[in-house]
């Protein structure tokens, strides 16, 4: 007895066949080869140029003279005004924690006021006072590491450490005492000192090949030195010509830089993700 398949049968049984012909054939073909779509390498050749400006507040742990004869008891007061400076650099992003650099950079005049008290016998009161007045300005060296801590939001926190050399000068130096109606002088003169430093700040990515910093810096720019010091007359004193040293000079520095990220950033590439439809 033979069986007759209508026509929805046959229709059926041949979607069936179309179907499954289909995916042993979607079976059977490869893979497309993964796309490589570039990226941004962040720290492009590595290489970058920096530019600083700031504001130092300096101080002086003692003033001495080569003859001793201040005989100084106590000091009453030795400061530094503030004073502005600027810097230019060159450095290098090794990876992405570790940085370096060496920079050159020109500190602005500073006031110096200085009062002491110091005692001699010839006097009517036994003791006499020394005013002082002069200008320091320094040329700073340095080499210097940092350690980033890592970026969030764009804003990367950092410490660092640097050391070289300062060529501090004495400006205009002046002693004038009061009670015996005396005022001696300086001739200008310069002294090469080591000169380290500490640092802690922020640096933002305002594009990548920007960056800006802020930071605080502890600067030490070891002695400074002046020239012969001549009485008013322009005689040395009897014993010699006398030197005054301003020992541990010392800064703490407020100051906002910029970073140039040298050439445009390398690229490199990654595979993208696979996505098959079915």
């Amino acid at each position: 007895m033979r069986h007759h398949l209508g026509p929805a049968t046959m229709l059926v049984l041949l979607s069936a066949a179309l179907v499954s012909g289909a995916s042993a054939a979607d079976l059977m073909t490869p893979l497309p080869a993964p796309e490589l779509r570039p990226t941004i390498d962040e720290f492009g050749s590595g290489f970058y140029l920096r530019g600083d400006i700031g504001l130092s507040t300096q101080g002086v742990g003692r003033l001495t003279d080569s003859l001793n004869a201040l005989g100084t008891i106590e000091k009453i007061n030795l400061d530094f005004a503030s004073a502005p400076f600027v810097g230019v650099g060159f450095g290098q992003q090794f990876n992405r924690w570790v940085r370096g650099d060496v920079t050159a950079e020109y500190r602005g005049k500073a006031t110096f006021l200085g009062l002491d008290r110091y005692r001699d016998g010839s006097l009517p009161l036994g003791y006499g006072t020394n005013e002082y007045t002069a200008t320091k300005r320094e040329l700073v060296f340095l080499a210097n590491g940092y350690t980033d801590l890592g970026t969030f939001y764009g804003i990367t926190p950092f410490v660092g450490a640097g050391i070289g050399t300062s060529y501090n000068t004495i400006d205009n130096f002046k002693d004038t005492n009061t009670v015996t109606q005396g005022v001696a002088y300086a001739k200008s003169n310069s002294k090469l000192n080591l000169a380290w430093a500490l640092y802690a700040g922020l640096a933002y990515d305002v594009t990548p090949n920007l960056k800006l910093e802020f930071a605080y810096r502890y600067l030490n720019l070891g002695d400074a030195k002046t020239g012969s010091i001549y009485t008013y007359d322009g005689r040395c004193a009897l014993s010699g010509c006398d030197t005054a040293t301003f020992k541990s000079i010392d800064s703490h520095d407020v100051k906002v830089g910029a970073r140039w990220l040298l050439g445009a950033p390398a690229r490199g590439a990654e595979f993208e993700p696979l996505v098959r439809k079915y």
